[in-house]
C-alpha cells in the first residue's frame, strides 16, 4: 500500500481544484477575471517584490534561533526558506519536504545536519507560536468587525477554538520534540546520514530551546512576517480596485491563514484558499469576486517566485550529485 498516501494526496488536489473551479464559474468568470485584470503585470510585480522583501523577516527568524557557531551568512537562510515555501505551494511535495530540502540546503552550505534539522522544527515551532498571536489579532479585530452580520457566527467560532487548540497543541509540538529526540534523530537520519555523527539532533534541539532570548527574537520576527502577510493582502485587493483598510486587511488574512492550517492536507489549500477569500471578503464589505481575484493574483505570485527557486534548488543538489560522481 505504498501508492496510498500518494493517491491521498491526488485526491485531495484534484478535490481542490474541482473546488477552485466550481467557486469561479459559479461566481462567474467575467467578474473574477475581471478583477485580476484590474492589477496587471504591474500590479504582480508589486506584490513580488513585497513578498521578496517579507521573506527577509523569515531568513532572520530562522537565522536568530542557532548559536552563532551554526549561523550561515543570511543569504542562506532567505534561499532555503524560498525553496521551503515554493514546495509547498506549487509542488506536489508536502510542506514537510520543503522542511526537508530547506534543511537539506543548509547542510549543502555547511551547518551541521543535526543544527539544520532541529532548526527547521524549531523555526516551524515559533513560526506557529506568532501565528496564534496573528490569529488572536485577527479574530479579536474581525469579531469587532462583523459580529453583528447574518452568518458570521460559525465563521468567529471556528476560529475561537483554533485559537483555544492552538496553544496546547504548540506546547505538545515542543514536549515531542524534546522528548521525542530520539525517534526524531533516527527519522532525520533518514535524509540526513551524517546526523548519526557529531552533535546529536537531540542536542540540538535542547541548545535551541534552552535560549528563551533566541526563541522571543524568532517568534517576534516571524509575527513581523505574518502582519506582512497582512499587508500583503491590504495591497492585493487595492490592486484589484477593493476598498478596504488596513487593519481589516491584516485580521482577514489571519482567518484565512487558519483556514489554510486546517487543511493542511489539502496539497498548497488549493480550492481552500479560494473559498476562504469568497467567504471573508463579504464579512469585510467586499464582493466574493474580489476575494478570488486576490486568491488569483496570489497564487500567479507564488508561481513567478516559485519556479526560480525550485529551478535553484534544483542547480544544488544537482551540482552535489555531480560531485559524488
Amino acid at each position: 500500500m505504498k501508492w496510498a498516501p500518494k493517491l491521498g494526496v491526488a485526491v485531495a488536489l484534484l478535490a481542490g481544484v474541482i473546488a477552485a473551479v466550481y467557486l469561479v464559474w459559479s461566481i462567474g468568470f467575467d467578474a473574477v477575471f475581471a478583477a485580476v485584470a484590474r492589477a496587471g503585470f504591474g500590479g504582480l510585480a508589486v506584490l513580488c517584490l513585497f513578498a521578496l522583501l517579507v521573506f527577509v523577516s523569515l531568513a532572520f527568524a530562522w537565522s536568530f534561533l542557532l548559536p552563532a557557531s551554526e549561523r550561515r551568512p543570511l543569504r542562506d537562510f532567505y534561499l532555503a526558506r524560498l525553496v521551503r515555501d515554493s514546495i509547498a505551494e506549487i509542488s506536489p511535495f508536502s510542506p514537510v519536504g520543503g522542511m526537508v530540502a530547506a534543511a537539506r540546503l543548509m547542510v549543502l552550505k555547511g551547518m551541521s545536519p543535526a543544527f539544520a534539522a532541529a532548526s527547521v522544527a524549531g523555526d516551524a515551532t515559533t513560526e506557529a507560536m506568532a501565528q496564534v498571536v496573528f490569529l488572536a489579532f485577527g479574530l479579536g479585530l474581525g469579531i469587532t468587525q462583523f459580529r453583528h452580520l447574518e452568518g458570521s457566527g460559525p465563521v468567529t467560532e471556528g476560529m475561537l477554538a483554533v485559537l483555544l487548540l492552538a496553544v496546547p497543541a504548540i506546547a505538545l509540538l515542543i514536549f515531542l520534540q524534546k522528548k521525542g529526540a530520539g525517534f526524531a534523530e533516527r527519522l532525520a537520519a533518514r535524509f540526513f546520514p551524517a546526523v548519526r555523527e557529531g552533535v546529536s539532533f537531540r542536542a540540538a534541539i535542547e541548545e535551541l530551546y534552552h535560549s528563551r532570548s533566541r526563541l522571543a527574537v524568532s517568534a517576534a520576527l516571524h509575527l513581523l512576517a505574518w502582519i506582512g502577510a497582512g499587508v500583503g493582502t491590504f495591497i492585493s485587493f487595492r490592486l484589484v480596485g477593493g476598498q478596504i483598510g488596513f487593519l481589516n486587511a491584516i485580521a482577514l488574512e489571519a482567518l484565512l491563514c487558519t483556514l489554510r492550517s486546517i487543511a493542511a492536507p489539502v496539497p498548497a489549500a488549493i480550492g481552500v484558499q479560494e473559498w476562504g477569500y469568497a467567504m471573508l471578503a463579504p464579512l469585510f464589505g467586499l464582493p466574493a469576486e474580489m476575494g478570488v481575484a486576490v486568491s488569483l493574483l496570489k497564487r500567479a505570485r507564488e508561481i513567478v517566485l516559485g519556479v526560480p527557486a525550485l529551478l535553484y534548488w534544483q542547480s544544488i543538489e544537482g551540482r552535489k550529485a555531480f560531485a559524488n560522481v
